[in-house]
């Protein structure tokens, strides 16, 4: 199974914090990363999304049919975003759109078998994979993009 965690791009600052929205540099990071993720993701990718409008906004620009999470909110454990993708059982590879310090935690339990805070960018993509079903010790970091780093 491939696992794909991504995290919003750039938001206003503001409350309540379900409303916050991309701003215009948000946007573009979300829109580049967007294209390069599309040219990367198998057509049969599950697309699990935060509630929130910002990580709404940044799947918007993926340009692909996704799924509001409600499990997937602000404030959710690492262990919620392993459920909503029924990690390590499901057969497709699935994207999820969400926040910090959950996809950083998420990270760093799939990598270390334990939570810890990681920091991952705004519109940043770590892309996970396990070699043998079943078996914690295949996880792998498959690939890790920044919007920045996005060739056009």
């Amino acid at each position: 199974m491939d696992l794909i965690l991504w995290r919003h791009a750039e938001a206003e600052a503001g409350m309540p914090d379900l409303e916050r929205a991309l701003t215009a540099k948000g946007h573009k990071q979300a829109r580049r990363m967007g294209e390069w993720l599309a040219s990367q993701l198998p057509e049969s990718c599950r697309i699990l999304v935060s509630p929130a409008l910002r990580t709404l906004q940044t799947a918007e620009a993926l340009g692909r049919r996704f799924k509001l999470h409600a499990e997937l909110a602000p404030g959710a454990e690492a262990e919620d975003v392993l459920k909503a993708a029924n990690w390590p059982a499901s057969k497709e590879t699935v994207l999820i759109v969400g926040h910090q310090p959950t996809l950083g935690q998420t990270a760093a339990l799939l990598l270390t078998g334990e939570e810890q805070d990681w920091e991952m960018r705004k519109a940043a993509a770590w892309w996970f994979s396990q070699r043998e079903p079943g078996d914690p010790s295949s996880i792998y970091l498959k690939a890790v993009m920044a919007h920045d780093l996005v060739v056009k």
